[in-house]
Parts: structure tokens; sequence; C-alpha cells
């Protein structure tokens, strides 16, 4: 750089282009005195534009030798170009980080050989249904096409047979053999319930399709929104799913752009070479239902899992038990010995809705048990454990003789179910209320013994309307209610939320639905008690009202299965309610009359309520105090409240032998007598 500067300098002053004049000797003269200062800021100019240059050149020398140092640490320069940077040859570690992945078999059809035979040493009873999963995972290779969807395979069965978990092996065992790589995405379809959710599909669709998953389980499909089932089918049929808006992709996901000529933009959701699977508890039939039927011709592969033979349940019940054995003989140093009867009790756990499941919960509810016992024992010394059979349960010996199992277990649905029985029979009258109140838990428990038999269960409708005076328990009754329904395992979660038209009916447009889907949420699983229900409709100019019976009757549709919803009201005004949506009726199939009490059973009811309160009535109480109830309950048993009239005139009472007492030596704090009482007919 040096002599080129030089050069240049060499130009300007002796090459006579800017005004030198020619010497005698045939050189140049000095320029005149003007040239020379100009000549003179030039080459001042040249050499200040020289060094910048020369500092140019530096840093781009330090920021290449940067670069080449990063890229030798990352390993990501190859021979050729580490030789022209001067770098010795890569080390064997470095080299490995440039390292192909492996490279598909030569012979693709080599990796399916035996597989089906290797997995049903894994999925028991199932052998038939692996060989045809093989076949299908075998179908794109043997075509030899490269269409963007390998092959569409719908896998039937009921559930726990094996279906999720064959496909997972089935998977595992050719990515070992190098042909897949990665294991299967699932989208669960479920997720997707409602329209504002397909666009969170299409993003997750987008995102799991360009993940590079070589299978795609769609699961749920018909739990999922009706507008999505067709654009699995286009999946399907084409490979990709057109949009119906412009998006571009930021990052991986789906962007919405306005923008009429956007560059890059994105058309549609296309397959990358995957298998798409779709697992249905239904045969094709059910699938051409929700899909139509002219899905199934672009389904390469039908795939059905078998029903579980008696053979198959008792090798699969020994594996459970094996593993129960390993589980407690490794983490509680207990050792099981099972006599020849525990197997079968095992496989009588299965039902058949369920599947192995139902068996795997008995299992994991025998080593809470088992856990329970070293909890509750300070020794933690290695100890056999003698395990037989007693009716529909284990029991089991740690030394000090046999006792059940389940004993361990703290208080299950049993215990609770007794407590709500003797709650339902310590209420006072209500009988006809009573039984049919029994009778849900016992049409549960009925349908519980079909199913595990295999059987179709069917569940009736179990919302309701509690028609009657105030103060007839209705209620309590609620409350009772989804403590049994609880109990009997007919609800999740047994809660009960109780609100009226003011937590369901908003101030403003708009605003209705929110509050009363929001409630619907807070109930789901247990049960929703709309006190005073008829309040809703207040005739048909009530727009907001009719919003929200509108929308709590899509909800229990939509939560059919967990959710139960009682009306409550006076019995006229409710048959008026039940007109305000045609829907309504149908839906309420179970109206519940609560008689007014007579006046026996308030007095029943007093005697409670005293002792509720740490007192007692004397028995000279008795014949007036029920010959007052009936009066009131013959003239004015709506407006006194029935069971909320008896706790005012206890109450009343309270206050008045309070001031008794205090003028008596040594007086019965805790009794009531006749003179504590005002029985006019006056409320």
């Amino acid at each position: 750089m040096n002599n080129d500067i030089s050069d240049l300098m060499d130009s300007i002053f002796y090459s006579g282009k800017l005004g030198g004049l020619p010497s005698k000797k045939g050189g140049t003269e000095p320029a005149s005195s003007p040239q020379k200062d100009e000549l003179a800021s030039l080459a001042e100019l040249v050499q200040r534009q020289s060094a910048q240059l020369a500092e140019l050149d530096k840093n781009v020398q330090a920021d290449i030798a940067e670069m080449t140092r990063q890229l030798e640490q990352d390993g990501l320069l190859n021979e050729e170009e580490r030789a022209a940077a001067g770098l010795p040859a890569a080390p064997a570690a470095k080299a490995a980080l440039t390292t192909k992945p492996a490279e598909a078999p030569a012979d693709p059809l080599a990796a399916f050989s035996g597989l089906a035979g290797r997995l049903s040493s894994v999925v028991i009873g199932q052998d038939d249904f692996l060989q045809k999963l093989t076949v299908a995972m075998k179908r794109p290779y043997i075509s030899g096409g490269k269409d963007p969807v390998k092959n569409v395979i719908l896998i039937c069965g009921k559930k726990g047979t094996g279906r999720h978990s064959a496909l997972r092996l089935v998977t595992a065992g050719l990515a070992e053999k190098g042909l897949l790589k990665g294991e299967p995405a699932v989208i669960d379809l479920a997720l997707y319930a409602d329209q504002a959710s397909v666009k969170l599909f299409q993003q997750d669709l987008f995102a799991t399709l360009g993940s590079g998953a070589p299978v795609v389980v769609f699961d749920h499909y018909s739990a999922c929104h009706p507008s999505i089932l067709p654009k699995l089918a286009e999946l399907c049929a084409a490979g990709r799913v057109r949009l119906d808006k412009r998006y571009v992709a930021q990052k991986g996901i789906l962007v919405e752009t306005g923008t009429a000529l956007t560059p890059k933009a994105v058309g549609s959701i296309d397959a990358q070479g995957q298998y798409l699977v779709f697992i249905s508890e239904g045969g094709p039939e059910k699938v051409a239902a929700a899909f139509g039927s002219g899905f199934l011709t672009h389904v390469g592969d039908v795939c059905e899992t078998a029903p579980l033979s008696e053979e198959a349940l008792g090798e699969i019940a020994k594996r459970l038990w094996d593993e129960l054995a390993e589980k407690t003989a490794s983490h509680l140093k207990l050792t099981l010995e099972p006599t020849n009867r525990v197997i079968p009790l095992i496989v009588s756990k299965f039902v058949a809705d369920e599947g192995v499941p139902s068996m795997r919960r008995f299992i994991e509810e025998c080593y809470k048990a088992f856990s329970e016992y070293r909890l509750q024992n300070d020794e933690y010394q290695p100890l056999t454990v003698k395990v037989a059979v007693s009716g529909d349960g284990l029991t089991a010996d740690f030394g000090a003789g046999a006792a059940p199992l389940a004993a361990l277990l703290p208080g299950g649905q049993t215990a609770d179910l007794t407590a709500a029985e003797a709650e339902l029979d310590a209420l006072i009258g209500l009988g006809k209320v009573k039984d049919y109140v029994r009778s849900l838990e016992q049409n549960c428990r009925v349908q519980a013994m079909r199913k595990a038999k295999g059987m179709k269960t069917s569940s009736p409708a179990m919302h309701m309307i509690f028609t009657g005076n105030p103060g007839t328990g209705k209620t309590t009754i609620a409350r009772l209610v989804s403590q049994y329904l609880k109990a009997a395992g007919a609800l999740s979660g047994g809660q009960l939320v109780e609100v009226t038209r003011a937590d369901l009916v908003g101030k403003y447009v708009g605003h209705t639905a929110p509050m009363t889907n929001a409630v619907i949420q807070s109930a789901l699983g247990g049960v929703l008690f709309i006190d005073e229900a008829y309040s809703l409709y207040r005739g048909k100019d009530d727009s907001f009202g009719l919003e929200a019976i509108d929308t709590l009757v899509k909800g229990m549709e939509d939560n059919r299965d967990d959710l139960l919803v009682i009306l409550a009201g006076y019995t006229a005004e409710m048959e008026q309610f039940l007109t305000a949506n045609s829907g309504l009726r149908s839906r309420f199939p179970n109206i519940i009359e609560f008689p007014d009490y007579t006046g026996k059973e308030l007095l029943e009811i007093a005697k409670l309520t005293c002792k509720g309160k740490g007192y007692r009535l004397d028995e000279t109480c008795f014949e007036p105090l029920e010959h007052w109830f009936d009066m009131i309950q013959q003239t004015r048993a709506r407006e006194a409240g029935n069971g909320r009239l008896v706790r005012n005139k206890i109450e009343e009472a309270i206050l008045a032998q309070s001031r008794r007492v205090m003028n008596e030596q040594d007086p019965q704090l805790d009794l009531l007598l006749p003179e504590d009482f005002t029985l006019g007919p006056e409320l």
C-alpha cells in the first residue's frame, strides 16, 4: 500500500498534469507559487485519506480474524477454509461436530422386517392390529411416491386397547432403524371446541406440520368445532389447507396481514411428507358420518384393535402386578407374596369402556395402600407381605394377621356416601324428595355395573326444578344432591354454586352472556343452583333475561356430562318460566314439588333446631307448638316460611328465656318452657 501512495504522489508532482513547467534538462520545473499551495493542499488531503484507508484496512482484517476465530470455535470451517486462514487441521473432536446425521438405510423395507412380531410381546393381544399398522407405515415405501402426505391412517378401537402405545412403539422402532426421525406429534382436537379456537387450530397445525415430526396424530375429532373437519379432510386429500386470509410466517408463527401485496405470503398450510393418523373409538362408518363419506377415499389403511381376550387380560394383569411388586420392593422394602387368586381379581377390575387403565387404577390404589402402611409405621425394615383375596378386594398380612388392604387408605367414596345418606335421613319429612335423591344414586351404581360388564350405559337427564314455598328445604336438598352424586361418582367436583338473577344478568349489551358463562364454568363438575329462577324471565321484552336463559340452555348442552342444573322457585311462577325458551321444559324433565311442612314436622324441626343451639324443649311445649304451627301452615304457609318460621320462633324464645332466668335462682339454662313462647295468631 505504501508503494501505491508514493506512485500517486510522484504522478501528482512530476507528471506536469497540474501545470508544472518542463525543465531545461528534460525534467519539470517547480510550479509557480499559487500552484505550489494548491499541490501542497492536495497532497495533505491524499495523506489523510491514505491514513483513513490504512485504519479501515486494519479494522477489516481484525473483523475477518475474529470471524474466522468464531467459526473455528464453532467447528464450522471446512479443511479448505482452515488452510486458507492459516489454521491447522481440525482435531477429531471438532470434526465430529460437523458430521452429518446418519443417512436413511439403503433398503428402507428392511426396517420393517420382524417389527410387528417384536412389538407383540409389548402390546398384548393385538397381533393382527400390529401387523396392519406395520403395513400402513410400509405402504408409501412400496408405492414409491413422494406426496406431501405419506399415508392417511385410521386407527379404531376402544379406549385402553393399545392404540396410542402401538403407534408410538412402531414409530420408535422405525426411528431406531434410521427410517424416521423424531416422535409422533399429537394434536388434541378437543382443545378447539368453539369458533374462537379455529384460528388457534390453524396456528398449531402450521407449527406441527413444520416441526419435522414424521407422524401427526389427530385425536378426539368428534369434540372439535365442526368447521375444523373440512380443513382436515382437505389436508388429507390435497396435502394442504387453504387459508381464507393473508398470512406471513414469522419465527414459525402465522401472522395475519392486511397488506394486499405481501412478499412471501402464506396462502396454505402444507404437509411436509408426514403420516397423518386419526384415532377413533368408532369404526370407519362413524368417521364417515363426521367427515363425510368422501373422506374415506383418502384413507390408505384402517387399523382396528381387537377386544382384549381373557388370556390377554390375564397376561396384562400379571405384568401390572409384577410392576407393583417391583415398585414396592425397591421403594418400600416390601416383598409381596400373592395367592393364585390375585391375578383373576385384577382382571375382574377391567372395565370395557376404559380398557387397561381401569386395571392400572386398581394397582395404583394398592400401591397407595402399601405406601400408607409405611407412613403409619416408624420401622423401615424389609418385610414380606402375604397378599390374598377377600370378596372384591385384597387383604394384606404384614405379620399381625390379614386385614383389608383398602382399610389403609383414607376415607373415600364409601365414607362420603354414608355421610350424605345419614344427613339425608336426618331431614324431617320430604319423603318423596328423599326417595328421588336415592334413586339417582341407585341409577349411578347400576350404570357403573353395566359399564364394568361392557354394556351400554344410559344416564338420564338429571337436571331438576324444585318448586314450593320458601323454607321447605330446597337449598338443603340441592347441597345433598351434589354431595350424593359426587360420592356416587356421577359428578367430578360435587360443589354447589348458588346464584340468582343478579349473578347471571348483566347491566349493558354484551355483558350477560360472559357473566352466565363464567358462572357455568365455576359449576362444572358440580351443581348450579339458581334460586328464584323465574326472575330470569320478566316477559318477552326482557332481552337481558332471555339472553341469560339462552346461554344457560347452550351451556347445559355443551357440558351435559359434567353439569347438573337445579332451578328453584314458586310453583306457579316456575310454570310460567318454562315458556321463556322452547328448550327449557325438555331439559328439565324432573320437576319436584316440595310440600309445606305439617305442624308435626315443624315441631320435630323445632326440636332439632333447639338441639343444634344447645337448648331443649320442655315436653309441655310440644302440644301448643304443634297446634300453633298447624294453624299458621293452614292460613299463610307461603309468607310464614316453613322452616324459617321455626328458626325465628326458637330464636325469639331463647331471648325470652334469657330474660326469665335472670330472675330465677339456680335456673336450667338450657330449657325452654311454654312461657318463653308467644303463640298468638300474628307472625
